[in-house]
């Protein structure tokens, strides 16, 4: 492997750990309320990057963290509209679980505001994020809610 391919897959990889530590932020910000600064903080101090119960975690890229977190945050009313329009007759955003929420928000983020990601990434990106939490049926609803947006958003 050369220098630059080993740098653009520790950049993936960063950027995979910050997507799944944003999702994580946001669940506990919806859990306890916990300031966006604060949180940040804590993120940065006590989770990316660290060693928890034994198992160290990659090292995420701090700037694309702050940004998702940040950008969710501050568009939530926007982003949860356009989830909400892409759910099915009868189900709204408050029927979801809430960490299929946050992956769905920060989906959604991403692909409203960082063009410079390209859709199919975002997508493959949060579907990864969800076999996390979830088995096969909520990943393929992540895939086609997110796709639906892109196609909205990203003409």
């Amino acid at each position: 492997m050369t220098k630059v391919s080993a740098r653009v897959g520790d950049r993936a990889r960063a950027r995979s750990a910050a997507r799944l530590a944003a999702v994580q932020a946001l669940y506990q910000q919806e859990m306890e309320g916990t300031a966006i600064a604060a949180l940040l903080h804590e993120f940065h101090q006590h989770r990316l990057g660290a060693t928890i119960e034994d198992v160290e975690y990659v090292d995420a890229e701090v700037d694309f963290f702050d940004d998702v977190v940040k950008g969710v945050d501050a568009r939530r009313a926007e982003i949860d509209a356009l989830v909400a329009s892409k759910l099915a007759e009868g189900w709204t955003l408050d029927r979801l679980d809430r960490p299929l929420r946050q992956i769905l928000r920060t989906g959604a983020y991403e692909l409203l505001a960082r063009a410079d990601v390209p859709v199919g990434t975002i997508i493959s990106e949060y579907v990864d994020v969800a076999d996390a939490f979830y088995a096969k049926r909520e990943k393929g609803f992540v895939n086609g809610l997110l796709d639906a947006i892109a196609k909205e958003v990203r003409r």
